[in-house]
């Protein structure tokens, strides 16, 4: 081992005897990561010895005793996660519809005012990240996601209520600033609960969401179009109340169910789980550490590998950000009516799930993350290439299906900083500037849609698919530097194991090697 790597580990392990630094955030995480670190040691137990072997050090992958485990996961993060998602999503996307529904009509907005509305969300997204990756370190995630659940369902209950631009702004900015943790905290919590093998599932899973959500939310909003205001109250404000009203029961719900880490005490674990928790432990290579360290922070910053990731990440992102705000009035510049552009969301949303589920089904196969992702993005070029080049007419509507492409690229982009950053903080700090790129594309998108670009918009679509061409450019990079260190690290392979609570990053740990 390199000598820095050696006084790393011997820095490492007096702060852990010292400090007691590891999982802090809560008394019982304290005693968990204790046992857990102490595990090499154990020699024979009762048990053990019944399975024939220490159970410390046996690897349980692919088991069926692993495979029950992995279910009780499932069966608390897998409904809560799609719900979490859902809801986000229908939030943040109730703007695009909200002309059909009589929000323009009401408040008297101009084209320019709207194409703002749909930037506020994001610069409170934007303004929320940095202080996000020290609150991420310190809290419990799934107890931090619901209080922000909470805020944000209140939130956009109140935008039902908004007499002028301005009230709107400001709520769509809170609502921005409240849900900028959800992404990040999520990627945490799955990076921590599953392997590396079953991450670009998960991820993908996680993406896929948004697409379910986009097709769900987009028939719930056809129904809210015939409400014919309800109550005196407009259409489009129902939209909001319902959807916030069902973000706060959320919230409620998560604060009780939502499992956070490997030995929650909601899964009720047998020793034999306990064991297996720990395995997966060091199989995925993130434990949980309260103490910010700047250093895996500034080795981030300074990798090429960082710069590619964002860079391609917020590019993909400029698509999605336009055409989410955009979309039902970009189809109503297509020539259909109100009602039927909302219905044609469905397709659109389901475009962008089918995506996703392309991605992840190819990765898996080819085991080729990011070549699968840079598929995704050359279906997604096509598409734009169709929207620019054909004048009218409803094939139009393929090229806006194809487009959506992209977010399945998006997806494994995502899983590639799950998969291949280690270090705790450097983690958070990759996630979390990846929800930096995605929002400041996302806030650039709709601006890129002029209004005196109607109904084509060819502006912000060519700037779009110049976007995709440059994130095609900087995954391709990614993976050929990953590539290149692969091949050093297994030509100069030790026979030593790394010790995954000493905390090391992918770079400092030669061991580490990167699943592209």
């Amino acid at each position: 081992m390199p000598r820095e790597c050696r006084d790393r580990k011997t820095q490492h392990i007096s702060t852990f005897n010292n400090q007691q630094t590891f999982e802090t955030s809560e008394k019982e995480e304290v005693q968990y990561t204790e046992d857990v670190h102490q595990a090499s040691k154990i020699t024979t137990t009762d048990d053990t010895e019944k399975a024939g072997g220490d159970l410390s050090v046996r690897s349980f992958e692919g088991t069926p005793e692993e495979r029950a485990y992995v279910r009780k996961l499932n069966y608390f993060i897998m409904p809560l996660v799609g719900g979490i998602i859902f809801v986000q999503f229908c939030d943040k996307a109730a703007l695009s519809v909200a002309p059909v529904l009589g929000l323009n009509a009401d408040l008297q907005l101009t084209g320019t005012q709207f194409s703002v509305l749909g930037s506020m969300f994001y610069l409170g997204h934007l303004i929320y990240q940095i202080p996000n990756q020290f609150i991420l370190q310190r809290v419990p995630h799934a107890k931090y996601l619901s209080v922000l659940l909470l805020f944000w369902g209140v939130v956009m209950a109140l935008t039902g209520a908004c007499q002028t631009f301005g009230q709107v702004a400001a709520m769509r900015f809170l609502l921005g600033l409240f849900e900028a943790a959800a992404m990040p905290t999520l990627y945490m919590i799955t990076a921590t609960l599953y392997r590396r093998t079953e991450q670009p599932v998960l991820f993908g899973y996680i993406t896929l969401c948004n697409g379910v959500g986009a097709a769900i939310g987009a028939s719930i909003s056809y129904g809210f179009a015939h409400m014919n205001n309800a109550r005196g109250i407009e259409n489009w404000r129902w939209g909001h109340i319902c959807f916030g009203s069902l973000t706060v029961a959320l919230g409620v719900v998560s604060w009780f169910c939502l499992v956070d880490k490997p030995d929650h005490p909601l899964l009720r674990l047998t020793e034999t789980e306990k064991q297996i928790a720990k395995d997966r432990t060091r199989d995925n290579a993130v434990v949980k550490n309260k103490i910010f360290k700047y250093d895996q922070m500034w080795e981030a910053v300074k990798e090429p590998r960082y710069w590619y990731i964002m860079i391609g990440g917020l590019c993909i992102s400029l698509q999605n950000g336009g055409m989410l705000v955009f979309s039902t009035t970009f189809v109503l510049g297509l020539g259909f009516t109100g009602e039927q552009s909302l219905l044609l969301q469905i397709p659109s949303g389901m475009a962008s799930a089918l995506g996703v589920f392309i991605a992840v089904l190819l990765a898996q196969k080819t085991k080729q993350m990011l070549y699968s992702s840079m598929f995704m993005l050359s279906i997604g070029i096509i598409g734009l290439i169709i929207l620019l080049a054909i004048p009218d007419g409803a094939i139009k509507l393929l090229g806006f299906y194809l487009s959506w492409a992209g977010t399945g690229s998006y997806a494994l982009v995502v899983t590639i900083i799950g998969n291949n950053v280690k270090g705790y903080t450097k983690k958070i700090f990759y996630n979390s500037s990846i929800m930096i790129a995605y929002t400041v594309g996302n806030f650039c998108g709709p601006l890129m849609m002029a209004d005196v670009q109607a109904p084509r918009y060819l502006g912000g679509v060519g700037g779009f698919l110049g976007g995709f061409a440059v994130a095609f450019i900087c995954v391709y990079l990614v993976r050929v530097q990953g590539a290149r260190v692969n091949n050093q690290r297994l030509a100069n392979k030790s026979g030593e194991e790394t010790d995954v609570y000493l905390d090391l990053t992918d770079k400092e740990d030669k061991n580490f090697i990167y699943r592209l």
